[in-house]
């Protein structure tokens, strides 16, 4: 761990889903392969699919953003139609194939809820997928609440957190999460950023102005029981 203050425990904690509870590339890979051949198959993309990396370096993204930069060059009607396409083979996937979570992740949520944390989930993803992955690894009841960008069209996590906060009346809270997104989402709403490093999916610079960077998802717990 490496902290760079020291820590008011939370009354709840607010998660990322996409690389800080789910092991996102075990589903996005194979859905992406999938919908690029259904593309191909309704005469609307030809020729080499774009490396699926520039898919895994976007998670984190609204959709809208996603789909510009995979497919750069395609109209809106075509980036409509991926994500509709998408969105199918992630689902079928959640029930088909053989998806993960971090270690750790499923025990330390029960833990954190057993000594009284509130948790949720922030996603800037759409509503079926956000919580078709928490039902499918059988999370789903450890949350109070799931907020996707999906459901409440928000344009931004710092939106779809304020809109969180407010509902719930939530004053200390932490925001877990492996993006700059999360931590802007965090900082700009006045909450303990903790930053997740074990995805791989970013750089050096990704959770630059985190309270604490994490290498595992089994560190909250520590955090927790020596904040104050």
């Amino acid at each position: 761990m490496e902290i760079t203050r020291r820590l008011n425990k939370p009354e709840a904690m607010i998660f990322d889903m996409d690389g800080t509870l789910f092991k996102t590339e075990t589903l996005l890979v194979p859905a992406y392969h999938r919908m690029f051949e259904e593309l191909r198959r309704q005469g609307l993309y030809e020729g080499e699919e774009p490396p699926v990396s520039r898919l895994i370096d976007s998670v984190g993204m609204v959709m809208d953003e996603i789909w510009a930069r995979v497919l750069p060059d395609h109209d809106e009607s075509v980036r409509q139609r991926a994500d509709e396409l998408f969105l199918e083979n992630e689902m079928k996937g959640l029930k088909e194939d053989p998806t993960e979570l971090y270690g750790g992740v499923a025990d330390t949520l029960r833990s954190l809820r057993e000594q009284g944390v509130r948790l949720f989930v922030a996603s800037n993803g759409l509503e079926p997928y956000v919580k078709g992955v928490a039902d499918a690894h059988q999370i789903m009841p450890l949350f109070e609440q799931i907020y996707s960008a999906g459901e409440y069209q928000t344009a931004s996590k710092v939106h779809l957190v304020e809109l969180l906060l407010r509902q719930h009346g939530l004053k200390k809270a932490w925001m877990v999460g492996d993006r700059s997104s999360d931590v802007k989402a965090g900082k700009e709403n006045g909450l303990t950023v903790i930053g997740c490093a074990y995805a791989g999916f970013c750089d050096d610079k990704e959770l630059d102005g985190s309270d604490t960077i994490i290498r595992s998802f089994g560190e909250l717990l520590d955090l927790y029981e020596h904040s104050v």
